[in-house]
């Protein structure tokens, strides 16, 4: 009855969308959604004109001849217009990151410099075009980026003024309510007023800004009566939290029709159970909405063959570079350490299974391999060993790995099995960290848990950190995780032994 209420009111909101109050609740949005359009059209003919009154050498000679100029603004504004209508800003939005905002842009200018290449194409099969338009387009995203990120500071600066801004409500005295206001409170750039909350007990460690409204009965009292008297804060909301027990199915169903019923945009808040939070997030199976509590970027066939495509490109190249250094790194490990060039260990990956994974021998040859993590002082390291490991030179061959299709170049990284079987039976959400390929370089790594886990809690941090990574991927997170690996090798991780 709930989970099908909650589809009828996610039915419902989408029709609401038409009605005209809702239309005065986003005019702010549509206005600044307008002059973000409007600022995109005055960079694209600001960077047509630039072009052709100033590196003329760049362009066709058809751009120079009569009516060329002209025909050049013309199909560059038309192609806007058809890219606009497909990739328009999502500048305006609230709950929008920098990477959204990139993917966004890229793709705007990508189809406006597509499409403006095959008008200009069809005008005139003109020589040196596509050298052209590959600048051009270059060069547009790049201004297209820089202008959104200048959009974007003045957006909020305008919303921390008090306009364009959206009042907030809460029901509940779950834990979650207290951190989604936090959030909320962390970023004012959002523009969302809270009002308060309603709850049949104050919120624990909730700070004094944060109003206790009501508890739940003055909610049912305000969602069951039948004048429209208004009045009270939950009136006057425009966006409602609510974060109450199932047990409570009725009243949040009436609380949901209320909203229906006032244009309020109505968001159900996952409780959380001790440290854990139940992330429920819809996905569609056939024609039903069901849900999950954990979102996987990757599960997408697109976003797969963009990851696996960059893993094959880049690992290729770094495999080829390896063939150079292999002579001499085998000699360096030969002289200080007799015994093989390679390490490899089994380990645990995608799906739980186990893998091969190879690295250069950076220990002597010991019994406590598959056992023991190193440690700072480690006495089974030899210097050049050492070496590798700080610069993370000895995990090169995993490079090979990642052809093979066992690793990706980033994700979490792989345990070797001992680890696998014991944390898996301390830390609940352990398992989770294997629903993607494990990665030379991960999230966790990068961001200050590396190496050695000498307490359990830092074991759960890295967990945490790997389950996040899974649940936000994206390319560009990819290309930043790699970016910061990449500054370790002249500047060492002070974990990294």
């Amino acid at each position: 009855m709930y989970l099908c209420a909650l589809i009828d009111h996610i039915n419902v909101q989408n029709e609401l969308k038409k009605d005209s109050k809702m239309a005065k609740y986003s005019n702010g949005n549509d206005l600044i959604k307008g002059m973000v359009i409007l600022g995109d059209f005055i960079i694209l003919n600001f960077i047509i004109a630039i072009f052709l009154t100033q590196f003329q050498d760049w362009v066709p000679p058809f751009f120079q001849r009569f009516r060329g100029p002209r025909l050049v603004f013309l199909t560059a504004n038309l192609a806007m217009v058809i890219s606009q209508y497909f990739f328009q800003t999502i500048l305006h939005y609230r709950r929008v990151s920098f990477e959204d905002i990139f993917y966004r842009v890229f793709k705007l200018s990508f189809a406006q410099a597509f499409l403006m290449f095959l008008f200009l194409r069809v005008i005139n099969n003109m020589g040196g075009l596509f050298k052209f338009m590959f600048i051009f387009g270059a060069v547009e995203v790049i201004l297209l980026f820089l202008s959104r990120i200048v959009e974007r500071y003045f957006i909020g600066h305008y919303r921390q003024l008090g306009r364009n801004t959206r009042r907030v409500v809460f029901i509940g005295d779950d834990p979650a309510v207290l951190e989604l206001y936090k959030e909320m409170k962390a970023d004012s750039s959002t523009g969302y007023i809270i009002l308060g909350y309603y709850a049949d007990h104050k919120i624990a460690d909730c700070p004094d800004s944060f109003t206790k409204l009501g508890d739940i009965n003055d909610v049912k009292r305000i969602v069951e009566r039948d004048t429209s008297e208004g009045g009270t804060q939950l009136d006057s909301a425009e966006e409602v939290f609510c974060c109450l027990s199932h047990s409570l199915s009725d009243i949040i169903v009436g609380v949901m029709r209320f909203c229906d019923k006032h244009i309020i945009h109505f968001f159900y808040v996952p409780r959380k159970f001790g440290n854990y939070t139940l992330n429920l997030k819809p996905t569609q199976y056939g024609d039903m909405a069901i849900f999950t509590n954990h979102h996987e970027p990757l599960t997408n066939l697109s976003n797969r063959f963009i990851k696996r495509s960059f893993d094959i490109f880049f690992s290729t190249i770094m495999c080829l570079l390896l063939l150079i250094i292999l002579p001499f790194v085998a000699l360096i490990i030969k002289i200080q350490s007799p015994g093989p060039i390679f390490f490899k260990q089994a380990r645990t990956g995608l799906n739980g299974k186990t893998f091969m994974c190879y690295k250069f021998r950076s220990m002597h040859i010991n019994d406590e391999a598959d056992l023991a993590q190193a440690t700072l002082d480690d006495p089974r390291k030899y210097p050049f060993g050492n070496i590798m490991r700080k610069t993370n030179l000895d995990e090169f061959p995993q490079f090979f790995n990642v052809l093979r299709g066992d690793m990706s170049i980033v994700g979490p990284r792989p345990h070797m099995l001992l680890h696998t079987e014991t944390y898996s039976k301390l830390i609940g959400k352990y398992m989770v960290r294997h629903f993607c390929k494990p990665g030379i370089t991960g999230w966790a790594q990068v961001s200050g848990f590396r190496g050695e886990t000498k307490e359990l809690w830092m074991m759960e941090e890295r967990i945490n950190r790997d389950i996040w990574y899974i649940e936000n991927w994206s390319f560009l997170l990819d290309l930043k995780i790699i970016a910061m690996t990449a500054w370790t090798v002249v500047h060492p991780d002070k974990k990294a032994y």
